[in-house]
């Protein structure tokens, strides 16, 4: 049988790089294999023949499959021997693609959207977010699919004087952490960036914005690889009507939201605000009544008014320097840092900002505690775990509580990744820690808090760690058009994103550091992507925010205790 295999070769980094499009999953709207080194992924994506009913969003979903028989492995209790839910690290990849990929489809689409990533086989060395992201932008562009990619990403590594691009697990070793080092992941578009995860040991701002210059010049060779494949194999891509509302229904909204808007979305208090928006919003679908605008119109409306309220709050931030809240531009909201809220844990603390309030409670356990790790890549023991909540009511809804989400699962890990090179080695400190970030109000970035929290905490709790870290969400507002095309160079940089900044804004900017430098880095944005220049001006403001938090934090607590919670245990050594 002929399975009409086609491959395209090139060699990254010193390893073979092959692509190969076959029958093999024929019924797939578009199917790749990427191999790199012995790795080997399969990436599906699929497009529904219709809209999704009742869809107000664009339908995407990226599902990242594990399979231990790609390590060689059988995992899993001894009455049940097959893959379950996702682990943590399949979740955090499959979130590195699915915001990658996103931010280039139209958001108009109505289709549902999936991807399948399924690994097939790993050699344990090579980088699998690469292939994998790269194996997926190929199959959506070579697809009929609507998408204006292709893209690719690439691992860094600097070791405190020199940039490795695409490094082998064995060059790291666990024994990576020196000072002013840094692992980070970074994809984009041939000539932007527009997706980031980063870890560092106080890594100078400088330092990363330079290696990310060098990124992008490989991202684009990748790129540059991928149009050959699209030219030579790519399919049309399908036309399919995108959710267009109708023009008469466009100017009658106008007309009505024209002069109502700015007292409605500019607002200090976030329920006050979204209380006024609200009503505005009942007040506009009562008047269409009164138009005889028909159901299906009114369902249009809603879209309509996110885009004039896109519009009013990008127009004032580029033309005004205006804030929904009225803050300066660099303006950090309201701090409040506080320990020892709850007597009977070994570490707690509270930390806010504006309307984000973050529990962070800290309990120390004996060496056996140690969660016990298996994965298709890796199997070892945890001794440092930080778990992020974030309940319904913390935004005033009524949803789930239970199982952490996707979401949940990525803030958890951006906190931790942020915190955990500040943990001292189990010889100086042998206790296994767990620390718990009940997010009681959210309104802007509750990981950044949760990671001031974690800070706070820990030091309550006499763990020795060596300084705090802090961490701040920056935003972007950026003049463009309705395909998300920046068109020119005018942009606005925002300090500590909330409300209709953070919903309407065109990037959210996570740093995390120490006041010698950053510890973390994730980026996720709206538009097609960040210059290095845009980058440059969000971490130095990211840094000035920063110093002015550990002031504060400082002022609560500026070191860790020197003798642990009597109601913590005691392990001799």
């Amino acid at each position: 049988m002929d399975l009409k295999r086609k491959q395209f070769k090139t060699e990254f980094s010193g390893q073979p790089l092959i692509l190969e499009v076959s029958s093999l999953a024929e019924q797939a709207t578009s199917a790749v294999i990427g191999h790199y080194g012995d790795t080997s992924v399969l990436v599906t994506v699929v497009m529904s023949g219709e809209d999704k009913k009742g869809a107000d969003y664009f339908p995407l979903v990226v599902d990242y499959e594990e399979r231990f028989y790609a390590a060689g492995k059988i995992l899993g209790s001894r009455f049940v021997r097959r893959e379950g839910r996702p682990s943590e690290e399949a979740i955090l990849s499959g979130r590195v693609i699915d915001r990658t990929l996103r931010p280039l489809f139209d958001q108009r689409l109505r289709r549902e959207v999936q991807g399948v990533v399924t690994v097939l086989q790993i050699d344990k060395e090579t980088d699998l977010d690469f292939i994998t992201l790269l194996t997926a932008s190929t199959a959506l562009a070579t697809s009929e699919i609507p998408w204006n990619g292709p893209v690719a990403g690439v691992t860094l590594y600097y070791d405190g004087s020199q940039l490795k691009i695409s490094p082998k697990a064995s060059e790291l070793a666990g024994n990576w952490q020196k000072e002013g080092a840094f692992i980070s992941f970074v994809s984009g578009t041939k000539d932007r960036i527009n997706m980031i995860e980063l870890e560092g040991i106080d890594t100078d701002e400088k330092t990363v914005v330079d290696a990310y210059a060098k990124a992008q010049e490989e991202i684009a060779k990748l790129i540059d690889w991928q149009n050959g494949i699209i030219k030579e194999i790519g399919r049309p891509k399908a036309t399919i009507a995108l959710h267009n509302p109708d023009p008469e229904l466009i100017k009658v909204i106008r007309a009505f939201l024209s002069d109502k808007l700015d007292a409605t979305v500019y607002v200090k208090g976030k329920v006050e605000r979204e209380e006024k928006m609200a009503a505005l919003k009942q007040a506009m679908l009562g008047y269409l009544m009164e138009k005889k605008f028909d159901e299906q119109a009114r369902d249009a409306a809603e879209h309509i008014w996110e885009t004039e309220v896109d519009e009013t709050v990008h127009r004032n931030i580029l033309k005004h320097d205006k804030r929904p809240d009225g803050r300066k531009l660099d303006e950090v909201r309201d701090l409040h840092a506080e320990i020892g809220i709850l007597k009977r844990a070994h570490g707690s603390a509270l930390f806010i900002r504006g309307n984000t309030q973050a529990l962070v409670v800290t309990t120390i356990a004996p060496p056996g505690s140690e969660q016990l790790i298996e994965t298709m890549e890796y199997s070892g023991k945890r001794r440092f775990l930080l778990h992020y909540n974030f309940p319904p009511y913390s935004v005033g809804e009524v949803g789930r509580v239970g199982m952490p989400g996707r979401r949940e699962i990525g803030h958890g890990a951006l906190a931790q990744k942020a915190v955990r090179n500040l943990i001292p080695a189990q010889e100086e400190f042998p206790y296994t820690i767990r620390v718990v970030s009940e997010i009681l109000s959210s309104n802007g970035s509750s990981s950044m808090a949760t990671v001031c929290g974690t800070s706070l905490s820990l030091m309550d709790a006499g763990v020795p760690i060596p300084k705090p870290v802090a961490g701040i969400a920056m935003g972007l507002m950026v003049e463009q058009n309705s395909s998300s095309k920046v068109q020119a160079s005018r942009y606005k940089v925002l300090t500590d994103i909330q409300g209709p900044e953070d919903h309407y804004g065109d990037m959210d900017f996570k740093v995390a550091g120490t006041s010698d430098g950053i510890r973390a880095i994730q980026m996720d944005v709206k538009i097609d992507g960040l210059t290095n220049e845009m980058l440059k001006d969000g971490l130095a403001q990211a840094k000035k925010a920063r110093l002015d938090i550990l002031k504060v934090m400082n002022k609560a607590i500026d070191k860790p205790n020197k003798e642990l919670s009597k109601y913590a245990p005691c392990v001799l050594s």
